[in-house]
């Protein structure tokens, strides 16, 4: 053995300054997932194909240090970085039998193996092994080496290192393992699949106990501990990285940014990504919109089932359980098989083999889904609805203790939420399900947003010396396309016609002709250079009078970015969802900045030299708050009245119908909170048959009732120069002193509806024609129009 090491020592001697410079491994760099966060420190999503945690070695347990070292390396802190009584023990056993019977290779080699060298078995690799590990031995102190072995071998299950290994295999941290999990921990990385105590228990738990006996060996267990420890069972089950908020649109846009930021070594660089995602928030709004496409899908009517796996008998039911298995599952649907029926209940097998009774209760909501969008009659029997064999979806309702049949909903939808101060994007949810689909409708889709657009002008015309008690006519009205040398009739949406109305009410109201003389009056050129204030690209929008309803497309977060204008006082705010990103070594290597919007500014303008990064004030303070006035009328007197059950005086918002019912939307806020939510189908001709009243609010509404919970109002400070008067709700003039039945309205400071107010275009005939789809004049804002 002398002679041995006398010639490794020469060898080494030569090789030493030709050998790769091992002091990089003070620094090495361990793949480690990317890691998501929420703003409040909770996992939304790990990427990278290795699971790794890594840990210094003073947080390893010395029980599992000690185990490793029992069944690697049991004289690793006396020999040189190669055990040489191990490697001619090994060399006596290849020359004798002709073949490896037992390792030779030290902790100290292994690193040297995993960090510098290929996988490739010659003996010339061997050779450059031992040199390396000489080298690494005389360089580095052995906790550095034990610690770099520890974090870098691999346990199978793609765990790396001994924090993962514990993670994936017990669902524990290093010290809340006992004595025989750190046995089986300590004999994976030998043969990490034959010793597996997932795939392999028996040869595992053998593994185990065999570490378990070295340790008792080498001194450092007694009897007593042995043989309490081997009787201890194979309690190891797969545990995946525990994510504590489903949020899988929000992990992907995410990760997509950090892949165009970093490139692909962003999914082992060990980078963690804290997010402006709230963890309560995000899963309220989650909840929120799924709850609300599911509710319409059932208002709709059931599809009958399309799949039928014939009938049901002893010999078949396994194929049954089978085929549930390899099902996907959503949300808490999950794939069923109906064995039986009785008169008003059904009989199903569950993918767990389990069968359990859908009673009446659960499913006599589905009456048949008919082709023009309309349902049939109800049901009066569970074979009006299903059939023995059908696969249907099901759900425990735990709130009503029972099953339930449902149904995955082919509506889709989006919802946004922000901190409209900073554009801060605080939950995400770009569809029903991601699983369902990756499309993430909140960010990707394009759609027509209708009477949800309509503030964005009706602001322009505030610029234009429009006023809250300002009268158009709501009557009909006939436009000449001069692109297209055709006429176009718009109505509105209930077909009637109310003729002479306020401003206000017109948008309170959502009235079609109301808006389209406005956006007429002001100008079309202007309107578009004006509406580049809240974000929108004109190339989004159509340069015709159909801009009034809404026909441009738009996502719901430019939506949404556009509303925060309105909810800070009138700055743009520019949306973001990273709030920083930590390295390996818990540094920040990026910082958000966002501009924030200066809402305290409105009664202090001093206060803006206090904000280092100020969002860019675009519409005045006095503008953004008559038009918070007009929204907040939308939900006590108009079109969002429904909201009013949250019994909140600082909520303000707009409903939103595209034409034949295309697309619903709702967008509302108060001064601290916004959300948008919009719902369709990804057939983009198929009509809802619903107004945005009905399908999207409710959603919204279900949202701020748990968001705003025990949260104080919020509402947005009035302005200098804003100024209250009394009118005539008739005809938008000032009152008369004394006058009955006057009301109180809000205007700008030298606005006031003092002009004489002409009675031109008054009739509520469709003399109208005179307007065009270039239209760009511009008339008193006092008119009748």
């Amino acid at each position: 053995m002398m002679t041995i090491v006398i010639v490794f020592g020469a060898i080494y001697a030569y090789m030493e300054f030709r050998l790769p410079d091992v002091s990089v491994l003070n620094d090495a760099h361990m793949q480690v997932p990317l890691r998501v966060y929420t703003s409040d420190g909770k996992l939304i999503a790990q990427y990278g194909a290795r699971r790794r945690i890594p840990v210094p070695i003073n947080q390893v347990p010395t029980q599992l240090i000690q185990a490793i070292l029992a069944t690697e390396d049991a004289r690793f802190y006396s020999h040189p970085g190669v055990d040489f009584i191990g490697l001619v023990r090994a060399s006596v056993a290849v020359i004798a039998s002709g073949h490896k019977v037992q390792g030779a290779s030290t902790i100290t080699m292994q690193v040297a193996r995993n960090f510098f060298l290929t996988k490739k078995k010659t003996y010339s690799r061997k050779i450059k092994e031992i040199l390396l590990a000489l080298k690494i031995d005389k360089t580095l102190s052995k906790e550095k080496i034990l610690e770099l072995y520890l974090n870098k071998v691999y346990f199978g299950s793609r765990a790396y290192g001994v924090a993962a290994a514990a993670q994936v295999y017990y669902g524990k941290k290093l010290n809340q393992l006992t004595l025989p999990e750190m046995a089986m921990i300590a004999g994976l990385p030998q043969a990490p699949s034959r010793n597996n105590p997932l795939m392999n228990p028996k040869n595992a738990m053998l593994r185990r106990d065999h570490v378990l006996k070295r340790m008792l060996e080498v001194g450092f267990i007694n009897q007593k501990t042995y043989q309490k420890s081997i009787l201890a069972p194979n309690t190891a089950s797969y545990h995946e990285e525990k994510i504590q908020v489903k949020a899988a649109y929000a992990a992907e846009m995410v990760r997509q940014a950090m892949v165009n930021m970093y490139g692909e070594g962003a999914y082992d660089s060990g980078l963690q990504v804290y997010t402006t995602f709230a963890s309560d928030i995000q899963l309220v709004a989650k909840k929120a919109l799924q709850d609300g496409l599911m509710t319409y899908s059932m208002r709709h009517g059931f599809q009958k089932p399309t799949k039928n796996l014939g009938t049901p008998s002893n010999a078949n039911r396994a194929l049954f359980q089978q085929f549930l298995e390899n099902q996907p599952q959503y949300l808490d649907c999950q794939s069923a098989v109906v064995l039986s029926l009785d008169q008003q209940q059904a009989h199903v097998l569950l993918a767990n083999g389990s069968v359990v009774i859908i009673p009446w209760i659960g499913m006599s909501w589905a009456r048949p889904a008919l082709d023009n969008g309309y349902v049939g009659a109800s049901p009066t029997a569970a074979n009006q609805i299903m059939s023995v064999g059908d696969v249907i979806s099901v759900r425990y309702a735990a709130s009503k203790k029972i099953w339930q049949l449902t149904e995955i909903p082919k509506v889709q939808g989006a919802m946004v939420v922000l901190n409209p101060q900073d554009g801060a994007i605080l939950a995400i949810q770009g569809g029903f399900s991601f699983q369902n689909s990756s499309f993430n409708r909140a960010i990707q889709a394009e759609r027509q947003p209708g009477s949800n657009f309509k503030p964005f002008y009706y602001s322009a015309a505030l610029e234009k010396g429009f006023t809250l008690s300002s009268i158009i006519n709501d009557s009909p009205i006939m436009i000449r396309d001069t692109g297209e040398n055709a006429w176009w009739r718009p109505e509105n949406d209930d077909m009637k016609f109310n003729g002479p109305m306020r401003f206000r009410l017109g948008l309170e109201e959502s009235r079609n002709l109301v808006s389209i003389r406005i956006l007429s009056t002001i100008g079309i050129a202007y309107a578009l250079d004006y509406l580049s204030r809240f974000g929108f690209n004109s190339n989004q929008l159509p340069h015709s009078l159909s801009l009034a309803l809404g026909s441009g497309v738009l996502t719901p977060l430019q939506i949404a970015i556009g509303y925060s204008v309105f909810a800070n006082g009138g700055y743009r705010v520019t949306p973001y969802f990273i709030q920083k990103i930590v390295d390996e070594d818990h540094k920040t290597i990026y910082l958000a900045q966002p501009k924030i919007a200066c809402s305290a500014c409105i009664t202090n303008p001093a206060l803006l030299s206090t904000i280092s990064n100020p969002a860019p004030e675009v519409i005045t303070p006095q503008n953004a708050y008559l038009m918070t006035q007009i929204l907040r009328g939308v939900i006590n007197e108009g079109t969002g009245k429904a909201a009013k059950i949250l019994n909140r005086s600082d909520l303000a918002g707009k409903t939103g119908t595209t034409n034949r019912k295309v697309d619903a939307w709702f967008s509302g806020f108060n001064s601290n909170l916004l959300a948008t939510v919009w719902v369709g189908f990804d057939n983009s001709q198929q009509s809802l048959n619903e107004f945005g009243a009905d399908v999207a609010l409710p959603i919204w509404i279900q949202f701020m009732k748990t968001a705003l919970q025990n949260q104080p109002e919020a509402t947005m400070s009035q302005p200098a120069d804003i100024i209250s008067a009394r009118i005539d709700p008739n005809n938008g003039r000032l009152a008369k002193p004394g006058q009955k039945q006057a009301i109180f309205e809000v205007f700008e400071k030298g606005h006031l509806p003092n002009a004489i107010i002409s009675t031109q275009h008054a009739s509520n005939s469709s003399s109208d024609s005179n307007l065009n789809n270039s239209a760009s004049s511009s008339a008193s804002a006092e008119d009748i129009f």
